[in-house]
């Protein structure tokens, strides 16, 4: 196992990794004063790592209650969010009482959400099951819902007790979210570490293999990446927003299709990546070899790297809403090199619009 810190003060929490740590649960969950933990899964997941879970917890002398939700995008809504915390209430959760986020990013995130406002905030240990979760959302606390007008539009900052990443969980993950994940590990070398996007050059049929040893040292970059960005601003004041490459035209991509799973958010983040790259040459000193070889890495991990035909003017009224606008400018995350990245709200429509007209039309 391996442990990372997210170092916030007082609110400083670990990031554990390794094989095999749900059935250590009771080992690794903080110290709290609490007989009862109510854990937030969907069905998919339930049947593969719910009960060691429900086991360590036992052990532990810590009676659990399961909270079903259903799977999938399109279920990260306030619906969602309503019928946990109705069922929190039912199960007379107390403040005190701990909510595990057992799954995937939706589970993640819609269960942090829960945990932030039930009461006036719970404690809330994430659990992630997915190589995205694993790399990303888990980390940073934040939380959200979707809206129909866009993506994580209601949310908030809430940092977990814990992050608990059990790698074995991925044995069972099926091959396209595989490679969803594997776009927010990509993302983290093309916008803030060179050296570790050459190693994925390397090393990408290891990872996408699920080599064990490849696999770890991905989630394990990836996470310490998230970490000290989060640990130097946590809200998302300035640096954060790097992390956000490619997530502008992504999240244009999700919120234009409805969440219906037809474009995961990994796979809506490469073909985001591959549009921000090119902006990037356009706009800026990232040399045209270096946003190929974003292109070109994208590919091999067998994620589309081309958006769909919403047409220019869809695609700029959807981004107009995106959490990055800021003073009514949109500002947009661009590679000045390979594994540097900056936030510009000086680029012009008619640069967006010609980088679209290339990728997305």
């Amino acid at each position: 196992m391996r442990t990372l810190t997210v170092a916030l003060g007082e609110r400083s929490y670990p990031v554990h990794i390794g094989r095999g740590l749900l059935g250590r649960a009771d080992e690794l969950l903080p110290r709290l004063r609490t007989p009862r933990a109510f854990v937030v899964t969907n069905p998919v997941v339930a049947q593969w790592h719910l009960r060691p879970l429900q086991d360590a917890l036992s052990r532990a002398g810590i009676r659990c209650d399961a909270i079903m939700i259903p799977d999938g995008e399109a279920h990260k809504d306030r619906d969602t969010l309503h019928s946990i915390h109705t069922r929190l209430i039912e199960l007379r959760a107390e403040r005190s009482s701990l909510l595990i986020a057992l799954g995937g990013g939706v589970v993640g995130d819609v269960a942090g959400f829960a945990a932030a406002t039930y009461q006036r905030g719970m404690p809330v240990v994430q659990m992630p099951t997915t190589l995205l979760a694993q790399v990303d959302s888990s980390v940073g606390g934040k939380t959200a819902v979707n809206h129909p007008l866009g993506k994580n539009m209601i949310g908030t900052f809430y940092q977990p007790a814990a992050v608990i990443i059990d790698t074995a969980t991925l044995d069972t993950l099926p091959d396209r979210e595989l490679g969803a994940g594997l776009a927010e590990v990509i993302k983290y070398g093309a916008a803030c570490d060179a050296r570790f996007f050459s190693w994925l050059e390397s090393a990408l049929e290891s990872v996408r293999s699920r080599d064990a040893d490849a696999l770890e040292h991905a989630i394990l970059e990836s996470c310490r990446i998230k970490a000290a960005v989060v640990a130097s601003d946590e809200r998302e004041a300035g640096e954060r927003a790097l992390l956000n490459f490619g997530h502008t035209f992504g999240h244009a991509i999700e919120a234009a299709t409805g969440y219906d799973g037809s474009w995961l958010h990994g796979e809506a983040v490469s073909a985001g990546m591959v549009i921000a790259a090119e902006l990037s040459t356009r706009v800026s000193t990232l040399a045209g070899v270096d946003s190929g070889r974003v292109h070109a890495l994208l590919e091999r991990a067998r994620l589309p790297v081309r958006a769909p035909a919403l047409g220019i003017e869809r695609y700029l009224e959807l981004m107009a809403r995106d959490k990055k606008v800021d003073a009514g400018k949109m500002r947009f995350v661009i590679l000045e090199s390979l594994g540097r990245a900056a936030l510009r709200a000086d680029i012009g429509r008619d640069d967006v619009a010609a980088v679209l007209e290339r990728h997305a039309v």
